[in-house]
């Protein structure tokens, strides 16, 4: 056995990773000054790209209430007429109606102590997409934006970003990281059918390329690039055999029942396929029969209504993602804006509350089966292990093995970090 194989093996008898191992070599070369710290840099960049690690977000738009979802108080003023219900793992108890996620708390953790001081639907929901509160100078990109600008493969033919309803932008990170907006899931795109054929379709984009080289040669070149980007990437898309991963007609009818009857339902089972495929992020938003979270009155009717559309999308995803082997490299939040109070209001409603509010995430080494933090008996605050959104994101960061404190560079010539602040929650990771 050779010095080089002797090595390998000690290599794959030890707990060192393959990352951790090129990293040691390339440190080790960069200190002998055959490596510089750019080229160390680069190849860890490198290497963080090819290890295929996803993030779906599914958003609960309008600020759920922790008291239907994963932190019911029954028999309390504050749980009104809701009642909890078991889980599969003992000791641990969610709202009616969670059925198909009880079934699957052994890979859930629930964050009981989400807490934050934005209690404006525009301005919460801008924070918890970005980690940061909104200002007027600046426009920060959304986080998943961040991530898939540090994850995704640059020689993917599909967007790296795709969100199913509206979201926040990659801002300055530019077209690459700029979200795929999806209108109807489980139907291909609007206007992604090539109607012509492929041949014909590509000199089409030569005479295209002949009319920009003219504009920008009169002094529109950067306008030019953008749309050159911008074209590329759709052309790629376009023509890719990747394309088939929007549609979901051929997967099995029991399955597609499983996710539920549901543009929430099909969204996840897209969020599933399009991770299959190699999207870096996915999010899917809350668009119910009974409109969103924001429920200022009939609390109790609405919620039921939007329970039965998410928790079947929900649970079948992370059971979905474990059955096929996805969910180690595949990090699953499910969060909204902020909470409710625990006062109900004489509409039979509650009003927003960012002091107290729940999140629940799975996969990418999250250790599930298990509560974060806790709520007081009425719901009011928090009594154990406070999290704040920037928390919750350097937790995702670690999960995903980003630095969260990664600097972009704002065209004001700002350096940005993916996440400014917060620590990640260790006892999720065990």
């Amino acid at each position: 056995m050779t010095i080089a194989q002797h090595d390998h093996v000690q290599l794959l008898g030890s707990s060192v990773s393959r990352r951790s191992f090129l990293y040691q070599v390339a440190a080790t070369a960069c200190a002998a000054g055959t490596l510089s710290l750019r080229d160390l840099v680069t190849l860890e960049a490198a290497e963080l790209k090819k290890q295929g690690k996803h993030l779906v977000v599914l958003w609960m738009a309008g600020g759920p209430s922790q008291f239907e979802c994963f932190d019911p108080k029954t028999g309390t003023d504050s749980g009104g007429e809701t009642k909890s219900i078991k889980t599969s793992v003992s000791g641990i108890q969610i709202a009616e109606g969670w059925d198909v996620t009880a079934k699957t708390m052994q890979d859930i953790a629930l964050i009981r102590s989400m807490t934050n001081k934005e209690g404006s639907h525009p301005r919460a929901t801008y924070q918890l997409h970005t980690g940061y509160a909104p200002t007027g100078s600046v426009k920060h990109p959304a986080f998943g934006c961040s991530l898939a600008k540090e994850l995704a493969n640059p020689d993917f033919d599909l967007p790296a970003v795709v969100s199913v309803g509206p979201t926040q932008g990659s801002a300055f990170l530019g077209v690459n990281f700029e979200p795929f907006v999806v209108d109807q899931p489980g139907s291909l795109p609007q206007n992604t059918r090539v109607v012509t054929d492929t041949d014909r379709y590509r000199r089409r984009l030569g005479v295209l390329n002949q009319l920009e080289d003219e504009f920008a040669s009169r002094g529109g070149q950067q306008v030019v690039e953008n749309h050159r980007q911008l074209y590329a990437k759709t052309a790629k898309m376009v023509t890719s055999s990747n394309l088939k991963a929007f549609q979901i007609d051929d997967e099995p009818q029991a399955l597609k029942d499983r996710y539920g009857n549901s543009d929430f339902g099909r969204g996840c089972m897209l969020a599933r396929r399009l991770v299959e495929t190699g999207v870096t992020f996915v999010e899917v938003s809350m668009r119910g029969r009974m409109g969103n979270w924001d429920t200022h009155q009939d609390n109790f009717d609405r919620t039921r209504g939007l329970v039965a559309d998410v928790d079947p999308g929900f649970g079948t995803l992370v059971s979905d993602l474990k059955d096929r082997g996805l969910l180690e490299k595949t990090v699953v939040l499910w969060i909204g804006e902020f909470g409710r109070t625990p006062k109900i209001n004489p509409r039979g409603g509650r009003d927003h509350y960012p002091r107290v509010f729940n999140a629940a995430i799975a996969g990418g080494g999250i250790k599930g089966g298990q509560v974060i933090g806790a709520s007081s008996k009425d719901g009011s605050d928090i009594v154990d292990n406070p999290v704040t959104p920037n928390d919750l994101f350097c937790t995702v960061c670690q999960a995903l093995s980003v630095d969260a404190a990664k600097e972009n560079m704002s065209p004001l010539g700002r350096p940005m970090k993916i996440v400014d602040g917060g620590t990640p929650v260790k006892k999720l990771f065990g």
